[in-house]
């Protein structure tokens, strides 16, 4: 009886967590014009307070993940709650844009602390036949931290101010260390004690930094060059690691193991195809429909909604029917809904619209938890940390391949033209070309799905 109370309360902890994070990077766009107001700075840097985040949060994912492995999940998550919460205390106390930046780019490594150990506590807390629910329940709280970032973030930037944001985050980081000091136990080492790999992931952070700033750089010659000089380095990052007898992330476990490649590939590639479809769907409510930014926001609520609903119901129904067979009837969903946001016009009825929102988010919630499941489910004990950082890096690499797509979709066909009455069929082309684009990236994704082979034996 104890034990399963001391389950309930890591869960609680681990949904903290889970919540602060995407919470926060929902909210703070919100906050993003009034912030370039109070310090009169550019599109550009108002960029980097959200691509700073993210850029720092994907590149520690791995590190922390194999140092969480050798020494403690509970220290490296730990660490992480506390300096995301003094770094959100810092944001908010902070004197210009670039010292908001810097600080945002701490707090993105904290960050990296808890994703990269969040989800192999709760793995190697419950057992496997419960597993999927508890997955399915934490990755539902992440959706409810990205409905009410809008929502709750524009209240709070309306009568508090921009720095609200960061204040509200701090009590729950606060609780979350305290509930974490008092519950989780203090583990040994789970992998076996070895020379850390500083050459490898020094390639690896200049690697993923290249890629993800190239990214944010798109459609300019820099972003283009950026993203050719990280394949390069990802190719080196790979034969060294395949000869380093201690190596960050070992090759022979994304070679050998299938269902950890294939798990993870179409993780990459679902949060590639569907995580721009915001973005998307904003202009076209706000531009083509002449919806305002609250009725926009409101009809936009569908498809993270639902997610938060299914997913604990998805992640308890892989416990009991193989995680391949659920994940790949998301994916399928994710591409018909996909496929069907290709054929918006002028005069599709938003009716239309909430229908694509609800496929695409019950494809997603589908998805989402099993998929987690078979990553976590293929990997043993030690390697945990490693498996639940590779995962979370996916999701963040998949989220800026779904911007810079986008983002380069429209420079071809907009270019640097304000959105107006004169430029309306040429946003109608670029959704056109990007929704197709994106359905067919996840229709491949079906098959990275099915073909990862069966968790249980």
């Amino acid at each position: 009886m104890e034990e399963k109370k001391t389950w309930s309360v890591i869960l609680v902890i681990t949904m903290l967590a889970s919540f602060l994070t995407p919470f926060m990077g929902s909210s703070i766009n919100i906050a993003l014009p009034s912030i370039g107001k109070i310090f009169n700075a550019n599109v550009i840097l108002l960029n980097w307070v959200a691509t700073g985040f993210l850029l720092s949060s994907a590149t520690f994912l791995l590190p922390f993940g194999k140092i969480a492995d050798m020494t403690s999940r509970k220290k490296i998550f730990l660490s992480g709650i506390i300096l995301f919460t003094v770094s959100s205390v810092l944001c908010a106390l902070s004197w210009n844009i670039h010292v908001l930046i810097l600080f945002r780019i701490i707090q993105g490594i904290g960050a990296s602390m808890i994703f990269s150990t969040s989800t192999a506590i709760l793995t190697s807390t419950y057992p496997v036949s419960k597993r999927g629910k508890v997955l399915g329940m934490n990755v539902a709280v992440s959706y409810i931290g990205l409905s009410l970032g809008p929502t709750v973030g524009g209240v709070l930037v309306k009568f508090l101010g921009w720095q609200s944001i960061f204040w509200c985050v701090v009590p729950v980081g606060v609780i979350t260390t305290l509930l974490t000091i008092w519950f989780i136990k203090d583990e040994k080492p789970v992998s076996e004690s070895h020379p850390f790999d500083k050459k490898g992931t020094f390639i690896y952070a200049v690697f993923l930094s290249s890629l993800i700033y190239g990214f944010s750089e798109l459609p300019q010659l820099k972003g283009f060059l950026c993203i050719i000089f990280s394949f390069i380095l990802g190719f080196w990052f790979v034969k060294y690691e395949q000869k380093n007898e201690f190596p960050l992330l070992n090759i022979n476990l994304l070679k050998k193991n299938k269902v950890f490649r294939f798990s993870n590939m179409a993780a990459f590639i679902n949060y590639a195809a569907t995580f721009a479809v915001t973005l998307l769907l904003s202009f076209y409510l706000q531009y083509i429909k002449q919806l305002n930014t609250a009725q926009a926001g409101l009809i936009l609520l569908f498809q993270p909604v639902l997610m938060a609903l299914l997913s604990p119901l998805t992640g308890n129904l892989s416990d009991k029917v193989e995680p391949r067979i659920v994940a790949t009837c998301g994916m399928s969903l994710s591409t018909l809904g996909l496929s069907m946001m290709a054929f918006l016009s002028y005069h599709t009825p938003i009716a239309y619209v909430i229908v694509c929102l609800i496929i695409l988010g019950t494809g997603f919630a589908l998805f989402s938890s099993p998929n987690t499941n078979a990553v976590m489910s293929s990997v043993d004990k030690p390697q945990l940390g490693i498996a639940s950082a590779t995962i979370a890096t996916m999701r963040l690499t998949g989220q800026m391949f779904s911007m810079g797509m986008a983002m380069l979709i429209f420079s071809i066909f907009i270019g640097k033209n304000v959105i107006d009455s004169t430029h309306l069929s040429d946003l109608i082309l670029s959704l056109h070309i990007a929704f197709g684009i994106f359905s067919l990236f996840c229709f491949g994704g079906i098959f990275a799905s099915y073909v990862r082979g069966n968790v249980r034996k």
